[in-house]
């Protein structure tokens, strides 16, 4: 039987940042991946799995020592941001309104994962296992045992579940989740134009769902369309000059001339634990919240509860108390899980308020959006939460 103070299920961007952050406390710790990311070469093309980093998760990533390997690789600053509807009744977001140089940045979930297998690299306390994974577990007296699916078996006083929406830790573990489908679809679509827009990424709101630009910068961006099921399974059946073709006729002018490189598609599923806490077995990121990807603000909302969780650790082993204690996972979740579910709320509300096609609420919702881009001090502030400053 080999022990370990914390291990750590899932070595993806959540995970990785978990185990970085609590590297420097001295704890033992062991994350456990199933696959390990592909190498990063800089003549490949963006993939298509791309998360807008707000300030407050690039702290985090400078604080883990992973930043400067990620902007080594490839991050692309946005310093504006868009939204809108109807055309003049839009709302748009600057950096220099909030005397900043940008709003965060695009980068992709497999540059991440790489710069913070980087940074652990250099802690001798933490052991990454991949490929592996989790077969079962048990709970006893010292924490939990795990059953790996190499044969190992593992004692640890902590058990983080990071392993993503469908979490198998989270199910061992016998913790609940609320849930329930959305009415539409996802596709991502990575495209390549001389004309794209470098440092601004918008949103624009259509009867059967948004559709929005990310930049990535050199002449390439990724495109997210949010559709009717039947749309998007009929969509991601096109070859990708056909599927050039549909973009043009329903995307706004504005992207120019461009072609296709690569898509994908997702149904979009709300989830929340019932718990984020069970015994010594913790929920993280998606493991514990999955959100309507609206606004981008899933993985940084992952990135606050590993902020969270480290902070109360280090505070723990610090004070020379038990890092799994029941009083201080209470304390993570007791501020996690609300915050959770008012940005879960926030956009429940916004999906339901642009999904309605009644004329009424168009003229609402486009005057609403009229009238938070001349808010002034209000719009700086819902700006600056998103940004997490």
């Amino acid at each position: 039987m080999e022990h370990c103070d914390v291990a750590i299920i899932g070595g993806g961007m959540v995970g990785a940042l978990a185990a970085a952050l609590l590297a420097p406390a001295g704890l033992r710790i062991r994350v456990i991946e199933a696959r390990a990311p592909a190498t990063f070469e800089s003549g490949q093309a963006f993939d298509l799995r791309v998360s807008a980093i707000s300030a407050a998760s690039v702290r985090l990533l400078q604080q883990a020592g992973a930043w400067d390997a990620i902007v080594a690789m490839r991050a692309w600053p946005y310093r504006a941001l868009e939204a809108s509807e109807w055309q003049g009744f839009g709302t748009r977001f600057e950096a220099r309104e909030l005397d900043c140089d940008h709003l965060g940045f695009m980068v992709e979930n497999r540059v991440i994962q790489l710069g913070l297998w980087q940074a652990l690299a250099q802690w001798r306390n933490v052991m990454l296992d991949c490929p592996n994974g989790l077969a079962g577990l048990t709970r006893n007296e010292d924490g939990v045992e795990l059953a790996l699916e190499d044969g190992q078996r593992l004692q640890a006083r902590l058990v983080l579940a990071c392993d993503g929406a469908e979490s198998r830790t989270r199910q061992f573990a016998g913790i609940g989740v609320t849930a329930w489908d959305y009415a539409q679809h996802c596709m991502l679509i990575g495209i390549e134009g001389e004309s794209l827009e470098a440092d601004t990424t918008w949103q624009q709101f259509c009867p059967s769902g948004p559709r929005a630009f990310l930049p990535l910068g050199r002449h390439q961006g990724s495109l997210v369309w949010y559709d009717q099921k039947a749309r998007i399974r009929e969509l991601a059946g096109l070859d990708n000059d056909a599927l050039a073709e549909r973009v043009a006729a329903h995307f706004p002018a504005r992207l120019g001339a461009f072609r296709v490189l690569d898509k994908g598609h997702f149904p979009l599923r709300r989830r929340h634990a019932n718990q984020y806490v069970k015994g010594a077995v913790v929920l993280l990121g998606d493991a514990a919240h999955t959100i309507n990807p609206l606004a981008g603000q899933g993985v940084n909302l992952g990135f606050k509860d590993v902020a969270c969780l480290s902070e109360l650790m280090h505070q723990a082993v610090e004070g020379g108390e038990e890092v799994a204690s029941a009083a201080l996972l209470e304390r993570y979740q007791g501020r996690r899980r609300p915050d959770n579910l008012l940005m879960q709320g926030a956009m429940d509300l916004f999906y339901q308020t642009f999904s309605n096609d009644l004329l009424p609420f168009k003229l609402l919702r486009n005057l609403g959006l009229k009238a938070a881009h001349h808010s002034g001090p209000l719009k700086n502030r819902v700006m600056k939460y998103a940004m997490g400053l």
